[in-house]
């Protein structure tokens, strides 16, 4: 418990430091305010903004910890797989200040994975100084990274499902007591600082037909092979970069060449873009607009990443799949209008099924969707989509997103949780 307050704290932390650095990089001004960079008036000179934040990460990451480096969560799940837990005491301060300058400066990234890696180091930084035993070490190293993903989303009961799914591998009231505590006493901090309203607030849906349920489960699968895409892409891109003649040092600058280009046509790629989810999922950004937009955000998400910057990976895909699955509904729509599709529902089940066709987490995925929306009816729509993208996901790729880069350094990742005959 008390690890999920430190780790509230810590995203509340992060999230004025990204407002700062954004305040400083685009408008000059000294303010902590969560803004977004679309509304900058520099022109042309957008382009240098995230190059000199990629070279400022790069040296980080150089001379401070490689393992800043990526999204956050791979690198947890590796820790608890081949170091008994052990994350290094310098990545609770470094990873945090790497993601708030390369997302401060323009990264096309979400601060929950920075977050959630962060309140994992945490947890696992407690966990080294009180020696306990590996087992204990994971679970508080889960317990950080769930509050810090419940501090930044309200999302208890997703943020548990999270640590279930993708760091703890398995179910067991030793581990998942400790972490449902954590993540309550976050989400109640959350609660206390910016209110109970969920952070994607959207016009209430109403109960789908049966022809509408029908087109979700076919988008999820849809959207399942989308998601083998992206983490194919994501990867190739990183294969690029790795054949470069030069240190890994200059590549997030290199990256963000493509951030800057893509942001001077585009300002609203720039950032975290939690107000893009949210004008997807509202239905206010629909049609041919946000079809362009969604492949100008994958190309300087994915290029990013590639480089081996600091930056997390639910907000980019939350933005893809929403802004995609808005698009297919209204398409939709106009040829059958009386199947009874509503594109904010479709555009909800394409957030969640590209998530969970890209991590796996089926019911981490469903839950969140719903815990951030409060769309009681869009429950359904979600069970069914997210199902069908997370079985076309398991049988077109053998890893995920989360996972590749584990299985490319010999590290084998349980993807089955399976009962124990003795203990």
């Amino acid at each position: 418990m008390v690890i999920g307050l430190a780790a509230s704290l810590i995203a509340q932390a992060l999230t004025h430091l990204i407002g700062l650095i954004t305040n400083l990089s685009f408008y000059g001004r000294i303010s902590t305010e969560f803004s977004s960079p679309a509304e900058n008036h520099l022109g042309w000179w957008v382009i240098l903004v995230p190059i000199v934040g990629g070279l400022i990460v790069g040296v980080m990451a150089r001379y401070g910890h490689k393992a800043i480096r990526g999204h956050g969560i791979p690198e947890a799940m590796e820790q608890i797989l081949s170091n008994e837990s052990r994350i290094p005491a310098r990545i609770t301060l470094l990873k945090p200040i790497s993601a708030a300058i390369a997302i401060g400066t323009g990264g096309p990234f979400g601060a929950e994975g920075p977050i959630i890696a962060t309140g994992g180091a945490l947890g696992s930084l407690v966990g080294q100084i009180l020696h306990i035993s590996p087992a204990e070490r994971k679970t508080l190293l889960a317990a950080g990274a769930a509050a810090g993903m419940c501090a930044t989303f309200g999302s208890p009961v997703s943020a548990v499902l999270l640590a279930i799914e993708l760091l703890l591998f398995e179910f067991r009231p030793r581990s998942v007591v400790p972490v449902a505590l954590a993540s309550t006493v976050a989400a109640g901090m959350r609660f206390c600082w910016v209110g109970s309203e969920p952070v994607f607030a959207m016009p209430a849906l109403l109960p789908p037909s049966g022809p509408a349920l029908f087109f979700y489960f076919v988008e999820g699968c849809l959207f399942g092979l989308v998601a083998v895409v992206v983490t194919k892409s994501v990867y190739w891109i990183e294969d690029l970069f790795d054949e470069l003649p030069i240190h890994w040092m200059w590549w997030p600058a290199m990256g963000a060449i493509a951030v800057g280009l893509v942001g001077v046509f585009f300002p609203h790629t720039l950032g975290v873009g939690y107000d893009n989810i949210a004008h997807i999922l509202q239905g206010q950004f629909v049609g041919t607009a946000v079809l362009v937009f969604c492949l100008m955000k994958f190309i300087s998400w994915s290029i990013a990443l590639g480089s081996g910057t600091s930056g997390g990976t639910l907000a980019p895909l939350f933005t893809i799949g929403g802004g995609l699955g808005a698009a297919l509904g209204g398409g939709m729509i106009m040829l059958y209008p009386g199947a009874g599709i509503d594109v904010r529902a479709a555009a909800l089940v394409g957030m969640a099924s590209i998530f969970t066709g890209a991590s796996r987490a089926l019911l981490a995925s469903v839950v969140f969707a719903f815990e951030t929306t409060h769309q009681q009816y869009g429950v359904l729509p979600l069970l069914g989509g997210c199902t069908a993208a997370y079985l076309i996901s398991h049988l077109s790729m053998k890893e995920t997103i989360m996972t590749e880069k584990l299985a490319r350094r010999g590290v084998k990742v349980p993807h089955e949780y399976v009962a124990l005959e003795s203990e």
